[in-house]
């Protein structure tokens, strides 16, 4: 429910600027319990308390990194669960967030495939994720860097309409106040809504999970590329409209002897020619149940050499694995932190 109507339901004779104190009180103060909106009258308050929770996730478990990543699962209204991680790094803080509960692309390397799709969250539920985890860790986006990156659970551009109202809402200067600069959005590369995508005024930066370098090599890998092909995303991405200070970004998750080897690299280094970009490599996270392999570093930094001749190229670093925090892992648990721990030392 939009706020404004929410005021409307609270009585024909409440001020206008109802909804904008209820605002205030979610979006900027991070109030998590109605009785703390202390600016509103106390007849409305229980009138909200009894009739209209404000919806916020609920903490089912938390999991800490040796690294200082947490891993949150949050429980939904209802009862569904989602993960949500923050990754601390200096003064600077990273919120990894949900935009599905499960996802319905089913990459063959990736946990949450194994979920299938539930539903789609809502706009105030992938707000809620950050709201909770800002208010827990007492971080402030007007004080240090914030970023925010759509590549926890879900495929974002299939919940199109509520990430972008998400968006609005994070870079609202009244409330969180993130800047645009500092969002991403992670696609397998759903080729109608990157065109929707880049029509919205206030839109994340974009990042495409690319993960080959052939189409029958990214068909085996990602199977949404048997419906939007490998060259008619690479023709999206050149289309796309850049903002002057953004660039494009293309994710590479490296499987060992699947798609690391210098002919990969080289034929990356040409799907990529002419493109304002950068690529991200990530070897790949280990989880029970993916039937790959995490290559050498050796073999990482050689990849690497060969892109960044000719376009910029990092090596993102793994956070949160022992906790099942690192792309491409989250997936709900019910298993105690020692289990888990037992898998991932097995898997090592």
């Amino acid at each position: 429910m939009e706020l404004a109507d929410l005021a409307l339901l609270l009585g024909p004779k409440q001020p206008s600027f109802r909804a904008r104190q209820l605002f205030d009180a979610l979006y900027k103060r991070r109030v998590y319990n109605v009785s703390d909106i202390s600016n509103l009258p106390q007849d409305i308050r229980h009138q909200l308390f009894a009739n209209h929770p404000l919806g916020l996730p609920s903490v089912e478990r938390v999991f800490d990194s040796s690294d200082g990543t947490r891993r949150y699962l949050l429980q939904l209204s209802d009862s569904r669960t989602v993960e949500t991680v923050l990754m601390p790094e200096g003064k600077r803080n990273t919120i990894c967030i949900s935009s599905q509960v499960g996802c319905p692309v089913d990459c063959r390397f990736c946990l949450t495939a194994l979920m299938g799709l539930e539903r789609n969250l809502t706009a105030g539920e992938i707000v809620g994720q950050v709201l909770h985890v800002t208010r827990e860790n007492g971080l402030d986006a007007a004080k240090n860097p914030l970023n925010v990156v759509m590549m926890g659970m879900g495929e974002p551009l299939l919940n199109l309409e509520n990430v972008l109202k998400a968006t609005r809402l994070l870079t609202d200067p009244s409330g969180l106040g993130i800047s645009e600069k500092r969002i991403t959005l992670s696609t397998s590369g759903i080729i109608p809504q990157i065109e929707q995508l880049s029509k919205a005024n206030i839109r994340p930066k974009l990042a495409i999970s690319l993960n080959a370098s052939t189409e029958e090599q990214r068909r085996e890998l990602m199977p949404i590329t048997r419906k939007h092909h490998l060259t008619d995303l690479m023709a999206a991405c050149k289309k796309y409209p850049l903002r002057p200070w953004e660039r494009l970004t293309f994710e590479y998750v490296l499987l060992k002897d699947v798609n690391d080897t210098d002919r990969d690299a080289q034929r990356v280094v040409r799907l990529l020619a002419n493109l304002k970009c950068k690529v991200n490599l990530i070897a790949l996270n280990p989880g029970p149940g993916i039937a790959f392999e995490t290559p050498s570093d050796e073999r990482v930094e050689r990849f690497r050499e060969i892109i960044r001749r000719s376009v910029p190229c990092f090596v993102r670093k793994p956070r949160g694995r022992d906790i099942f925090a690192a792309c491409g892992q989250l997936k709900r648990v019910s298993e105690d932190l020692v289990s888990i721990n037992e898998n991932v030392t097995s898997l090592a």
